[in-house]
């Protein structure tokens, strides 16, 4: 009986000798692996940190003028933070160039929150930038990427142009500056205040002479609450005096089914309405009659069509 009493305690001696042990491993280890971490992150975040702060020089309101070898002034960078990293273009922040033409007056002003300007003196303009011309029109734009060059505004970038009472969508604009023009490139989508949609290609944007116009040659379509509207060759909005014209061939698609054809077709959309009119042949076809007339008025919110002069008309 002594003899199996002693081999009981000297085995649970073992015991607690062995679990002490592997608790100690436990522990080591597991503090050991928590201070490898710690170390880890504070390094990986120091590292962050001093990536932040590795620029070569940093200016507070930074402003440089360009002179061409005439000594003619082309242009002015200004900067509230100019930040020079090595390897890598310049960068500015809330900056402001203003460019010049050949008899030194002003001719854009570009107003943005963040730029870069290339070694081969290429500015890059990111995010929302506002344009202003030598007219005095304010153009809104929010890009990826503007490119400022030789007297050209260019992206190839997704363009969001904001306009007074539109935002329009395309894949990437030209501005000439010296000639005061915009062409947004490819699909153009008009997204207007009052719940309309355009959809063309290729829009040219003048606001000549204080007009504010919105111009294509492609096929476009136009929809409303209760209408689509196709045009084959482009159209003509005027923003001043909310008149919208398709041109050549025009067909309505009313919800109900019926068609209204035309030729040239003006959408008036002053005073909150939506009015077609057009002074060409016009054609208006349901499911019971078939109305032809030499001009057309048609309200779409009182749903009341006007055909008028040498009207015919067959019923089914």
């Amino acid at each position: 009986m002594g003899l199996f009493q002693t081999k009981k305690i000297q085995s649970l001696i073992i015991f607690i000798i062995v679990l002490v042990a592997t608790l100690w491993i436990f522990q080591y280890n597991y503090l050991h692996f928590s201070f490898f971490n710690k170390s880890t992150n504070e390094t990986e975040a120091t590292k962050d940190q001093n990536q932040e702060r590795t620029y070569l020089e940093k200016i507070d309101n930074f402003i440089i003028k360009e002179y061409s070898n005439d000594q003619v002034l082309l242009h002015t960078i200004e900067a509230d933070v100019y930040k020079s990293f090595k390897n890598s273009p310049v960068q500015l922040e809330t900056v402001k160039v203003t460019t010049f033409d050949e008899f030194q007056k002003e001719t854009v002003t570009l107003n943005s929150n963040l730029a870069v300007i290339f070694e081969s003196g290429v500015i890059h303009f990111i995010g929302e930038v506002e344009i202003k011309t030598v007219s005095g029109i304010s153009h809104e734009i929010d890009t990826e990427l503007l490119i400022v060059k030789d007297g050209q505004i260019n992206s190839n970038r997704k363009i969001v142009y904001l306009g007074e009472s539109a935002k329009i969508n395309a894949q990437g604009m030209e501005m000439n500056i010296d000639k005061d023009t915009l062409n947004l490139n490819g699909d153009v989508e008009i997204l207007q205040d009052n719940g309309s949609t355009v959809n063309t290609i290729d829009l040219f944007i003048s606001h000549a002479d204080g007009a504010k116009k919105y111009l294509s040659e492609e096929a476009t379509v136009y929809r409303s609450n209760q209408h689509i509207v196709n045009s084959d060759k482009g159209i003509d909005i005027d923003m001043n005096s909310k008149l919208t014209r398709l041109l050549g061939n025009v067909e309505v698609l009313n919800v109900s089914g019926s068609s209204l054809k035309s030729y040239d077709m003006i959408i008036d959309q002053s005073n909150g309405g939506e009015i077609f009119m057009s002074n060409a042949p016009s054609r208006f076809q349901s499911n019971t009659v078939d109305i032809k007339a030499k001009k057309m008025h048609y309200d779409s919110i009182s749903k009341k069509l006007k055909l008028t002069d040498e009207v015919v008309a067959i019923y089914e």
